[in-house]
């Protein structure tokens, strides 16, 4: 008698659990067909910049800001770090060769547009990545850049660069 009851049992639990998947598949089932796999969200489409690689070539004295009424200072500070310019070279991809926060070696950054207007130096992907720095201002002779990552933004400031007289 014991054996029966607990061959019983088992059984039961058996029927319970086959019951307990059959059901939750029923759950995820479509009477109308199957669902087709929602498409992962369009990425924004790659704008170009306004703003060229080749004009950004170049030698370029190099300071920072963090409050804006230090603008002016700051670039003549810049112009006076000409004597040790900051090169900006040009990438053999068509960017432009610089350093991202924080890393010692330099690289190829793509320079990116975006739907807002604005101007973008980083590494391949999105406008307005992590990495990236926007292109505060540019007139050909003076850019103002800013990181777009909070820490390195509070760290760097406002990145002022002053392009160095050519050599005579």
């Amino acid at each position: 008698m014991i054996r029966s009851r607990s061959v019983r049992t088992v059984a039961n639990l058996g029927i319970a659990c086959a019951l307990t998947v059959f059901l939750g598949a029923c759950g995820s089932m479509s009477l109308t067909g199957p669902t087709p796999a929602a498409a992962p969200p369009a990425a924004a489409p790659e704008m170009p910049a306004t703003i060229r690689a080749d004009e950004l070539v170049g030698r370029w004295g190099l300071a920072s800001f963090q409050d804006p009424k230090d603008r002016v200072r700051t670039e003549a500070a810049a112009k006076g770090q000409c004597k040790n310019p900051y090169v900006i070279g040009a990438g053999s991809h068509g960017g432009v060769i610089m350093h991202l926060a924080d890393q010692a070696t330099p690289q190829e950054l793509d320079l990116k547009g975006s739907p807002s207007g604005k101007n973008y130096i980083g590494p391949a992907g999105p406008a307005g990545g992590e990495q990236d720095r926007e292109i505060v201002s540019f007139d050909g002779r003076v850019m103002v850049t800013r990181f777009i990552d909070k820490d390195a933004a509070t760290r760097y400031g406002n990145m002022v660069y002053v392009r160095c007289a050519p050599h005579a």
